[in-house]
């Protein structure tokens, strides 16, 4: 409903449309707020003179507005790629935003403070105009669930005011990328408090008048990169903290809502039926790329999932001991041959999230004696952490679990002798079969941050020093587990090293 209602010069009212459908001239009353000229005569409101160009003026201003309005109304209140696919209700992201309002309030940071953020930015290949395909940083989509690129956002710590700051695009975008969407439409679109565009920046900042500014500073503890602080123009105008808020909404991500555990069971729910289309389809004299392809179309075509959530990793035969197979240089471009097994790691990705799913099977049906036996110790080891983890154990005793299970499967098979499961596991043999962690956290990065915020330091030992996370585990986590049992020319060399030291 929308009645407004004014005075003109002639002191008649002025109706601007009292229902959407209603958005038209009527007989009798002046219905356009922005014409301020009286019908002629109309000193009687009860018999005004009709002026027929005054009010085809109004209803052409009028079915403008209505048309604003209609599409306001027609905005939608979440995000959903598709009819059939899941639909995230902007809460989500409100919530994300409170959580870390209230934990800053509850450390005591300083009233008055205001974070700053700055979405991802849409960058071309190389010097080329080509752009590349834009996915948001994962910090502001977690707060705000922005698609867009080239937006900031800002919060209001005391109260969770959340403001949105919008590129002013050039007329000309509406030609070549579609329709410029109106401040309106984001505030709709996204359930924020205010949109302003991003020139408007130092002046919305100023009428805060932030006692601080608190923005991202810190070194992700996977990739060993430093994350990029925003900048505007004017900045310097205000007292910034970069020190406060990088591990505090860090460590927040690490605890996913029940609303984030949504999106996670239907993007590793549509992870593993593509994951099974896969295996239906692959058999001796295929591509390994073929399967990359049947996992993408089926992620895309049935759950509305654009993007992976990292490199399809496509193995077959001794590729499989390559642990992060299929980049560049070994993009997936084997043919698969009778007898070999093939260890397919992919993970679709919906709204950011992601899912990290490992399947290995043979390729043409049927397991050798020794493929079973190494597939069912590893399975050994899957099983035997998810019966052991619960809240409050430690992750590296995790860890240590997986590899005391492959050993003991390796010495009760006769493959590892002259030594016991201890001196085994104190030689470090583990590691030599799975000389990588044992799984990680996950969410909006396929390696979710957090690991190492509040917690021990990485344990400096083979194989378990690639663990990307030494805390204990905390209801709300989403962790993976993923043991492996791998042999590689590479690998076998150094156990051949380890091997001869056991034996002197």
């Amino acid at each position: 409903v929308v009645s407004t209602q004014s005075t003109g010069s002639s002191g008649i009212n002025a109706e601007y449309g009292d229902t959407l459908e209603n958005c038209v001239c009527r007989k009798g009353y002046r219905t356009c707020l922005d014409i301020e000229r009286p019908s002629e005569g109309c000193k009687d409101k009860n018999k005004v003179r009709y002026n027929t160009k005054e009010c085809n003026e109004a209803e052409e201003y009028l079915s403008r507005r209505c048309n604003v309005m209609r599409k306001t109304k027609d905005i939608p209140d979440y995000y959903q790629m598709g009819p059939g696919t899941l639909k995230i209700p902007n809460s989500l992201f409100k919530d994300n935003r409170k959580r870390i309002c209230d934990r800053l309030v509850s450390n005591n940071v300083p009233r008055g403070a205001v974070m700053l953020f700055e979405g991802g930015k849409q960058e071309q290949q190389y010097d080329t105009d080509r752009d590349i395909e834009f996915q948001q940083e994962s910090y502001f989509m977690w707060l705000f669930g922005v698609m867009e690129a080239d937006f900031l956002g800002a919060i209001d710590v005391d109260n969770s005011e959340s403001i949105l700051f919008m590129p002013r695009l050039p007329a000309s975008y509406a030609v070549w990328m579609g329709e410029l969407k109106t401040p309106e439409y984001f505030k709709k679109r996204y359930g924020v408090d205010r949109v302003h565009y991003t020139d408007e920046i130092v002046t919305i900042l100023n009428q805060l008048r932030p006692s601080a500014l608190l923005v991202m500073d810190g070194l992700n503890s996977d990739s060993k990169s430093h994350f990029q602080t925003p900048s505007f123009e004017g900045m310097d105008q205000f007292k910034v903290d970069t020190t406060t808020l990088y591990n505090e909404i860090a460590d927040c991500r690490v605890q996913k809502s029940p609303g984030e555990m949504e999106i996670m069971r239907y993007v590793n729910e549509v992870s593993c039926e593509a994951h099974k289309e896969v295996m239906k389809m692959m058999k001796p004299g295929r591509m390994e790329y073929e399967g990359e392809a049947t996992f993408k179309h089926y992620a895309y075509m049935k759950g509305g999932m654009r993007f992976v959530g990292y490199t399809c990793i496509c193995a077959s035969g001794n590729n499989a001991a390559v642990l992060h197979y299929g980049h560049a240089a070994e993009p997936n471009d084997k043919r698969v041959n009778d007898g070999d097994m093939l260890l397919f790691d992919m993970g679709a990705e919906y709204a950011g999230y992601t899912a990290d799913i490992t399947a290995s099977f043979p390729a043409n049906g049927r397991f050798t004696d020794n493929q079973k036996f190494v597939y069912n110790t590893c399975l050994k080891a899957n099983k035997a952490v998810q019966a052991a983890m619960r809240p409050g154990v430690g992750w590296p005793d995790m860890h240590r679990l997986a590899e005391r299970t492959i050993v003991e499967e390796f010495i009760q098979e006769g493959l590892l002798v002259n030594g016991t499961v201890e001196e085994m596991t104190e030689a470090f043999m583990g590691a030599i079969f799975m000389p990588h962690g044992l799984g990680h956290l996950i969410g909006l990065d396929v390696h979710d941050v957090g690991g190492y915020v509040n917690a021990p330091p990485r344990i400096q030992e083979p194989g378990i020093k690639y663990l990307r996370t030494t805390r204990d585990l905390e209801e709300g986590m989403v962790i993976t587990v993923e043991p492996g049992v791998y042999f590689g020319d590479a690998l076998i060399e150094q156990r051949m090293l380890i091997l001869s030291k056991l034996n002197s």
